[in-house]
């Protein structure tokens, strides 16, 4: 698949997210030192550095939501 599609029948509320989380995804695999394929096309990774961005992804995005919410944004 080329970069940017994929196969989750998910829709976004906010379409605008999608380009949020595709940096996200990049910054954090960065952060783990796993290279993702300049094409973008993830099918040749190994499930435990996919899985691995992926579970930072999720972890961040709590995080954003719980400051968000406790009103510490920025702090």
């Amino acid at each position: 698949m080329a970069r940017g599609q994929s196969r989750s029948s998910n829709t976004l509320v906010v379409p605008q997210a999608s380009q949020a989380l595709d940096q996200l995804k990049y910054e954090v695999a960065q952060e783990l030192g796993i290279q993702i394929p300049q094409d973008g096309y993830m099918g040749y990774m190994a499930t435990r550095d996919t899985g691995a961005i992926g579970g930072h992804i999720t972890r961040r995005l709590v995080q954003i939501a719980e400051q968000a919410l406790s009103g510490t944004q920025g702090r």
